[in-house]
């Protein structure tokens, strides 16, 4: 389903209007968004390449998936339903924390966004959506961290301020990862 009008928030992600998707963008409307976080029994994160003609951070590596719920949507299932639109599967997801970001790039684009975050685990097969992805991988944890340390240009804007967070809720929930 292409989301084409995105849900536009407070501070407190109480809605105050809809906008269509690239107007949001190119005003820097605050506006609601998710991201999923997907790990394997081995407590990788599964990450995917975006892909090149996306319209901003084409190439970069972030998340198993991210985007906006449609206006009238659910954020949980719009999560799920994205989730299977990109990567090609479904599995349960639970948010575990939400956080508002904003980020410009240089195509004009600003990304500002309250970003509920969801995790969920999969183990099965992958179909990649090629309109959406160009390539993913599962990376342990500390070497993903490092990654992001020595290159965070090869990462999306949303990434490297969520996987901190994200590391940080993992290990409280699990006990360590």
């Amino acid at each position: 389903m292409e989301i084409t009008k995105v849900i536009l928030v407070d501070e407190n992600d109480n809605p105050v209007g809809e906008a269509e998707k690239m107007q949001a963008h190119l005003d820097g409307q605050l506006h609601r968004a998710f991201s999923v976080f997907i790990f394997n029994s081995k407590g990788e994160m599964l990450l995917q390449q975006r892909a090149l003609h996306k319209y901003h951070s084409g190439g970069l590596w972030t998340n198993a998936c991210c985007s906006h719920p449609a206006p009238g949507e659910e954020t949980a299932a719009a999560a799920t339903r994205r989730l299977q639109e990109e990567m090609g599967f479904t599995t349960q997801v639970e948010k575990i924390f939400d956080f508002v970001y904003h980020a410009s790039f240089d195509n004009g684009l600003t990304e500002y966004e309250f970003d509920h975050v969801y995790t969920g685990y999969y183990e099965g097969d992958i179909r990649c959506n090629p309109d959406e992805v160009m390539d993913y991988c599962y990376k342990n944890m500390n070497e993903l961290e490092e990654s992001l340390a020595l290159q965070p240009e090869k990462f999306t804007a949303w990434f490297r301020l969520a996987f901190h967070k994200v590391k940080e809720k993992m290990k409280a929930m699990d006990g360590g990862l």
